[in-house]
């Protein structure tokens, strides 16, 4: 095995670049995963702008799917030469905010065991995976194994951005029958849609402008699509609910104006169920607000995580309850990360999630 792996490094905000670093020790609580398939988050792309805030020399990535090298003293119940998948967020499984089922907001290195986004390590406070290896750390909370039936890409949406679009329908409670609107379908709003579908609701609206996602928003779940460039989006949905709003608004984008579309076009008593990664303070506009009469929710979710998130997840897919390959729409090496980025980065030739394979 080489003492050196090649990995994607963030340099400086605007900048990361491939290099080298020591391969991880193995500690008795972690595996050591080879990387078979990884790709790149919007989050990345904040993390290269320099909108969140992460230590120069961090390898960056939080989506692996791989094969177990090598396994801690103390992790049972697996096997190396293992093919399996761990989440973006990674929880310890023992902190007081795992022990109530916040994984993502896990503590684990606070007497009072909460620490916000605290579950999310990859790329952010430990190396990530878009590496040759990765470690997997508290690796019996967070490795799952993948059917033999599915593909690396099949299982890719999992560890992120499948977890956090369903996460967010889920947020939300959405009922059989309720009426949803998904505002932007990239890659976590399409999966927001696919999950409105699988929790039963009733009529499903996704906003765009781009008309290849529109499309396949249609195919995983949208009974209305509506270009956000060609008509006003909170008019239109007013119109299509007869004045009557949204019984659950889903945002995908993580900006102003599509945080405050979805507050105009909910229901008294509607539920704002909000994905995006927000770069900015947000303002609440008192109309729309009801002046804080309108027995209105607003929640907030960070990707659930953990081996049992990735089973449920998997077993959707192996299932074929939703079919997310579409998702995938660019291929790279490697060692062509940083093109990737810039692709990726600048949302060019129709881009949702590239395959990144060492």
């Amino acid at each position: 095995m080489p003492e050196k792996m090649r990995a994607t490094i963030f340099i400086e905000p605007g900048r990361i670049a491939l290099g080298e670093k020591p391969i991880p020790d193995v500690g008795a609580n972690d595996a050591l995963l080879r990387i078979t398939t990884t790709t790149i988050c919007g989050t990345d792309v904040h993390i290269l702008k320099g909108e969140y805030p992460v230590e120069k020399g961090l390898t960056i990535g939080h989506e692996p799917v791989g094969i177990i090298e090598k396994l801690g003293s103390n992790v049972k119940g697996y096997q190396e030469g293992q093919r399996v998948i761990a989440g973006a967020i990674c929880p310890s499984g023992y902190s007081n905010a795992c022990l109530c089922g916040q994984h993502s907001q896990d503590g684990q290195s606070h007497p009072h065991g909460y620490k916000p986004m605290g579950g999310w390590r990859f790329g952010n406070t430990i190396d990530g995976t878009q590496a040759e290896y990765v470690l997997v750390p508290d690796a019996m909370a967070n490795l799952a194994p993948v059917p033999d039936g599915l593909t690396d890409e099949q299982v890719l949406m999992c560890p992120d951005i499948m977890s956090t679009g369903f996460g967010g329908v889920e947020r939300g409670n959405i009922q059989i029958g309720d009426i949803v609107v998904v505002f932007a379908q990239g890659p976590i709003g399409l999966c927001a849609t696919a999950g409105a579908r699988l929790r039963g609701a009733g009529l499903i609206i996704g906003v765009d402008t781009v008309p290849e996602r529109l499309d396949i928003a249609k195919t995983l779940g949208a009974d209305v699509v509506i270009d956000f460039k060609t008509a006003d989006p909170v008019d239109e949905i007013m119109k299509i609910t007869g004045g009557r709003g949204v019984d659950v608004a889903i945002e995908a984008l993580g900006t102003q104006k599509t945080f405050e579309s979805c507050l105009r076009v909910l229901r008294p008593g509607g539920t704002l169920s909000s994905l995006g990664v927000y770069s900015s303070d947000l303002t609440i506009p008192l109309g729309a607000f009801h002046a804080g009469l309108g027995d209105n929710t607003i929640v907030t979710s960070l990707c659930p995580g953990g081996k049992d998130r990735m089973r449920r997840l998997m077993n959707v897919i192996e299932s074929d309850r939703v079919d997310l390959g579409a998702l995938v729409t660019h291929r790279y090496g490697l060692d062509q990360i940083e093109e990737a980025y810039e692709l990726f980065a600048n949302q060019r030739d129709g881009v949702l999630k590239v395959a990144i394979t060492p």
